[in-house]
């Protein structure tokens, strides 16, 4: 077994926080140290805890790791042949991993850091009030972090989505609102209004007019008539074409693509404006993936 590729594989499969290779950091530390290789859930529990509070520290940051721990994630441990269950609650570390152990412990901690800053990039940094306020007073900054967030991956794209669209309406005093997560990048995430639209936003290019089919068969699944035959729906996307946008406003879907939402942020001249949007960004991140670590 290459114990790394299944870490790896841990990563890969981590979707709004990196739980598996924590426990399996703390059960990798618990095991070198005290040289057990059988343990019982409350050890497993305990040894997760204690390795949080190391990544936390590690980390500069509790964004996209820890959960409240459950008593499934010992058998959970098992499809990476980490964790084998030998009784009500109890489980045997593998040998391979640990004979490894010590190795692994070194390695995993940067790799989980490696794994988030491709994830979110500059965002935990964003808790400081005095980094968004540097940021903010360079326009050009501030539009380059935007551009690259965008671009980064679904979860980035639909959050930076969200905070450049809250702050330009707040200026003609219309509200938005973000109720769902980011776990379900297929589904995209709907923003809810106090003036009756709602926008999904959704990390995709749709340039044909089988594309645009296809999404409006989702709308449709996803918003009663009433409101698509109203106009009520705007989507948010990542690229799409000219013939194809005019197809959907026949249909009555309106749409905002990348490029709509660079302008937009270009647009903020007030650095306090631009200070909002950051902080909207770090605080939507931290309700979705923050380990709530004490």
């Amino acid at each position: 077994m290459d114990c790394r590729s299944e870490i790896e594989r841990m990563l890969k499969n981590s979707q709004t926080k990196v739980i598996m290779p924590v426990v399996a950091f703390g059960v990798l530390r618990h095991s070198s140290s005290t040289k057990q290789t059988v343990l019982s859930d409350a050890q497993i529990k305990f040894a997760y805890q204690e390795a949080l509070r190391i990544l936390k520290k590690h980390l500069g940051h509790d964004v996209h790791i820890g959960a409240k721990y459950e008593d499934a994630y010992g058998m959970r441990m098992s499809r990476y042949g980490f964790l084998s269950s030998i009784g009500h609650l109890k489980y045997e570390l593998d040998a391979t991993f640990t004979r490894h152990a010590v190795g692994l412990c070194k390695w995993i901690p940067d790799r989980i850091k490696q794994h988030i800053d491709s994830r979110i990039g500059i965002i935990p940094k964003l808790a400081d009030a005095a980094e968004r306020l540097s940021l903010a007073a360079d326009a050009s900054n501030f539009l380059g972090l935007i551009e690259e967030q965008l671009t980064l991956n679904p979860t980035s794209f639909e959050i930076v989505s969200f905070a450049v669209i809250k702050v330009h309406l707040e200026q003609f005093a219309c509200r938005i609102y973000r109720d769902t997560r980011t776990s379900a990048h297929d589904r995209g995430v709907d923003l809810a209004t106090n003036f009756g639209v709602v926008y999904q936003v959704k990390k995709l290019r749709v340039l044909t007019r089988s594309d645009a089919d296809k999404l409006y068969a989702e709308l449709k699944l996803n918003f009663d008539s009433e409101r698509l035959q109203d106009g009520n729906v705007i989507l948010v996307i990542d690229d799409i074409s000219e013939e194809v946008r005019r197809y959907l406003v026949n249909m009555k879907v309106q749409s905002i693509k990348k490029d709509q939402l660079l302008a937009i942020a270009r647009g903020f001249e007030d650095s306090e404006d631009r200070q909002k949007v950051l902080r909207v960004v770090y605080d939507e991140f931290r309700r979705d993936y923050s380990g709530s670590i004490r």
